[in-house]
């Protein structure tokens, strides 16, 4: 099986796309992947130049993307390379693009409190899937993602809002996905909400379940 990501960053510098991108970096050659890394979205323009990898990693936030690209990335991810990512480096990305959305599974809406909320993720079943086997619930301090969420995706971890009281707050409990896969094609699609700032991925869990994610998107476990 190949081993070859491509990353590609930029957007929004409070999400720390080049810091993510380095840690992201680390996790991949640490599995032997060959990694490529690109500051511009003008990559996503050759459908070729995309099927030359077999792992595709977005960290690009709050930007705008030609459907031209999008509708490439698509196909390459119908083809069977994987698409994975975290945060807002992946689910909000491209608010203008519904494909994109589309493709990746969800979209972010709000993180009620800010940065610096405290919370568990709950590891879903975790014998359901090599991504989440064997690992346990665990704490983060963090940003707290309200995502809107496609209907198909598999589950792996939640979290439980709300923490932080707001008019959201009357509805009740409501458990909200923090890691989940679903299939696009032949293609896998892997996210996480985790990843505000590169330094979330220093407890030992949550850098885990990021390499598992890639390693599944890539259809090496």
């Amino acid at each position: 099986m190949k081993k070859r990501a491509m990353i590609v960053r930029g957007g929004w510098d409070g999400h720390q796309p080049v810091e993510v991108s380095l840690v992201f970096e680390k996790l991949l050659k640490g599995e032997g992947f060959e990694v490529d890394i690109f500051e511009d979205l003008s990559v996503f323009e050759s459908l070729d130049t995309i099927m030359g990898y077999s792992l595709i990693i977005p960290v690009y936030t709050m930007s705008e993307i030609k459907e031209e690209y999008v509708g490439n990335i698509c196909k390459a991810v119908e083809s069977g390379i994987g698409l994975a990512g975290c945060h807002g480096g992946m689910c909000d990305s491209f608010r203008n693009s519904t494909r994109w959305q589309f493709l990746t599974g969800s979209q972010w809406v709000e993180h009620p409190g800010n940065d610096g909320i405290e919370y568990e993720v709950n590891i879903v079943g975790a014998s359901s899937s090599p991504i989440v086997e064997g690992l346990k619930d665990f704490k983060v301090k963090t940003e707290h993602y309200y995502l809107h969420i496609d209907p198909v995706v598999n589950v792996l971890a939640t979290t439980s809002f709300p923490l932080v009281p707001g008019p959201h707050s009357t509805n009740g409990p409501v458990l909200m996905p923090v890691a989940y896969t679903k299939k696009w094609g032949e293609g896998r699609v892997f996210y996480t909400s985790l990843g505000h700032h590169a330094d979330v991925f220093d407890a030992p869990e949550a850098a885990e379940l990021m390499k598992r994610g890639f390693l599944w998107a890539n259809r090496l476990i």
